[in-house]
C-alpha cells in the first residue's frame, strides 16, 4: 500500500462510517413509521370509518416500499462511495449485503406494489339497460 492509499483509506474510513450510521437510522425512522401507520390501522380496525382504513393501508404499504429501497440501496450506496475511497474490502462487504438484502427484499416490493395498484374487481353483468324481446311472439317491453 502506498501513502497516498493509505491516507485515502485513512480519510475514507469517517465518511463510509457516517454513510453507514445513516443507512441505520433511515431503517429506524422508516420501520418506526411502518409499525406506526399499523398501529393506528389496529385502532382505527374497531371504528366504522372504512375509508380511513383503506387509506392507512395504502399508506402502510408505501411506508414498506420505502423501507426496503432504504434497505436495499443504502448498502449499495456505502459500497459504491468505499470503492471510490479504495476501500474494497469495505466495498465488497457492503455490496454482498445488499444482494443479500435485495433476494428477500425484491418479492416484498413486488407484492406491496400490487397492492398500491390493484387488479380491477371483475364485475357481474347486469340486467340490460334496454327492451329484449322474449320468446313467444310477445314484443313489448316490461313495464308498459
Amino acid at each position: 500500500m502506498t501513502s497516498a492509499t493509505t491516507a485515502t483509506a485513512r480519510r475514507g474510513g469517517p465518511i463510509v462510517g457516517l454513510l453507514v450510521v445513516l443507512w441505520v437510522c433511515g431503517l429506524i425512522a422508516t420501520a418506526t413509521w411502518w409499525m406506526g401507520i399499523g398501529l393506528r390501522q389496529w385502532s382505527v380496525s374497531y371504528g366504522d370509518a372504512s375509508g380511513e382504513v383503506a387509506d392507512l393501508r395504502r399508506r402502510a404499504t408505501l411506508a414498506l416500499l420505502t423501507f426496503v429501497l432504504v434497505a436495499v440501496a443504502g448498502p449499495v450506496l456505502v459500497a459504491l462511495v468505499a470503492y471510490h475511497l479504495r476501500l474494497v474490502r469495505t466495498a465488497i462487504v457492503f455490496l454482498v449485503l445488499a444482494v443479500g438484502l435485495a433476494v428477500p427484499a425484491l418479492p416484498i416490493a413486488v407484492h406491496a406494489g400490487r397492492d398500491l395498484d390493484p387488479a380491477p374487481a371483475p364485475t357481474a353483468p347486469g340486467p340490460p339497460g334496454h327492451c329484449m324481446e322474449h320468446s313467444g311472439g310477445d314484443t313489448r317491453c316490461p313495464g308498459g
